[in-house]
């Protein structure tokens, strides 16, 4: 009780502190900047006292001589204290412990009846540096905390918070309601892939070959730096490795039916248009990995996820459901297997850049001929005239130089693989959306713009962890997630429900 009154008796010298820091600064018009940060300050440490006041008022968790836990008898030993890295600063809390004998793993009832977490930061101090961390680099984040806080933190103890609450993600998931308020009559599913720059593959890790991705991005490095000069990389480079992160979405929409002549008016006079917003859109991505020996393959994992994600949020298969993403063949195959009823639609902005492709084989890049084909064709396109595209490039192509035959021919071909992808007339017709700007804004926004920072690179296990956390902040899921943790937390530290 003495210690809570000299707290009490600290906390009215800073609040008369605090008084005379605002009174005096009217006074004398100071700044209202060094007047806010002194306010800001006071209130950290009315904090800390508040509290330390608080661990004083919950006592020692003195539970007698002996107590039974588990099957087991176990002895009052001295008190022992710990420290509590609140956000306010790091509080000891000092208690009784309870043990077999000495030396051995020890139980402290006040933590069990306070829920404090298994290490010394704070839930709420764990919350906000993860915050923190699935926006900026890990280094920027623990510098913001202690400049805002002045509270100290590795980056070693962020990343294995960021890490820890990233294997909470997918059972948190598991436990949402699967219905959702306001969904719109179209049921939408979309993948893609995106690389994440990595220390090592899994396949070196594990001695096994590259895979054909990992080739191409590997040749396309070794020509870019063809034409380098010197052979060592300059300062500040990074040898570059990646691997797929491979991103899905599901949403629902509403129907939005126009013509081919709408289409381009709104994309050769930029005209903005009111289209309907995707709805309760959840995004998330998965890497390949080993388990136990056993390849985890990402692009399975995250087809058999959006799979059921479609089934719970329609069980009775009652909307129309598609399937929008661009040309990568493994997709697709994956699609055929765990969504063989979506209706596929190759993404119209990929078609459409082919289309400038095989306009500047003919035609001056930027100039009035090669847009006047590519409106010409892409109309075609929208009208569902997809062989007749076909056979006139095929008419076309003895015109052009070898070179050009092959990039013409490559379009084709392109063509012709996802003609079934591109009934367009019969998507517009039935108001379906043909553009995937939706996975395409989700692979920059959850993987790029966060794991693609300059000079990152990551290992597996630490970049699907950030993959996690940060499509659970992108997804408004954040403060439901944290709370799920804090609980499975209690629940495994002390064998209750929260």
């Amino acid at each position: 009780m003495i210690a809570v009154e000299q707290g009490f008796d600290k906390v009215r010298e800073l609040i008369s502190a605090l008084q005379e820091l605002v009174e005096q600064g009217g006074r004398s018009k100071e700044r209202a900047d060094i007047i806010e940060r002194g306010v800001f300050d006071c209130l950290l440490e009315l904090g800390h006292e508040f509290m330390t006041m608080y661990f004083e008022k919950a006592g020692e968790g003195d539970q007698g001589e002996t107590i039974e836990r588990s099957d087991e008898t176990l002895k009052r030993l001295e008190k022992k204290e710990r420290d509590y890295h609140s956000i306010f600063g790091v509080i000891r809390v000092s208690r009784f412990v309870y043990a077999v004998r000495e030396k051995k793993k020890a139980f402290a009832p006040l933590d069990e009846q306070l829920a404090l977490p298994d290490v010394a930061h704070s839930y709420v101090l764990q919350d906000w540096l993860t915050r923190f961390c699935v926006k900026n680099s890990f280094d920027d984040s623990v510098a913001s905390i202690r400049s805002l806080l002045g509270v100290k933190v590795s980056k070693r103890t962020v990343e294995r918070l960021n890490e820890d609450l990233g294997t909470h993600v997918v059972p948190f998931r598991d436990s949402l309601p699967t219905e959702f308020r306001d969904d719109q009559e179209i049921l939408t599913v979309s993948a893609d892939g995106k690389g994440v720059p990595i220390r090592s593959t899994i396949e070196q890790r594990n001695g096994l070959p590259e895979t054909a991705w990992q080739r191409h991005h590997r040749k396309k490095q070794e020509e870019k730096a063809e034409g380098r000069a010197k052979k060592r990389l300059s300062r500040g480079q990074m040898k570059s490795r990646k691997q797929m992160a491979y991103v899905g979405a599901v949403f629902s929409i509403s129907p939005h039916v126009r013509t081919s002549s709408d289409i381009l008016d709104e994309v050769v006079t930029k005209t903005p248009v009111n289209r309907p917003r995707p709805v309760n859109k959840r995004v998330q991505a998965t890497m390949t990995n080993y388990l136990v020996g056993e390849r985890i393959n990402g692009q399975e994992v995250l087809f058999s996820d959006l799979a059921r994600q479609v089934s719970q949020r329609d069980p009775e298969s009652n909307k129309p459901l598609i399937c929008l993403m661009d040309g990568q063949r493994s997709l697709w195959e994956q699609q055929r297997e765990y969504l063989p009823q979506a209706t596929p639609i190759i993404d119209i902005f990929h078609v459409s850049e082919r289309l400038w492709e095989a306009a500047y084989c003919f035609h001056d890049e930027g100039s009035a001929e090669a847009e006047k084909m590519v409106c010409h064709y892409f109309r075609m396109l929208l009208d569902g005239k997809v062989d007749t595209v076909i056979r006139s490039f095929r008419a076309k192509k003895n015109s052009l130089s070898k070179y050009k035959k092959t990039i013409l021919e490559s379009i084709i071909k392109y063509y012709k693989n996802n003609r079934q992808y591109m009934k367009y007339a019969e998507y517009l017709q039935k108001g379906y959306p043909i553009g995937s700007g939706a996975i395409e804004g989700a692979c920059r926004h959850l993987v790029k713009d966060r794991m693609e920072q300059t000079g990152m690179r990551w290992e597996i296990e630490g970049a699907q962890a950030m993959l996690n956390t940060r499509s659970a902040y992108i997804n408004d899921e954040w403060d439901e997630l944290i709370e799920y943790r804090i609980k499975k937390k209690i629940e495994e530290n002390y064998g209750q429900a929260a």
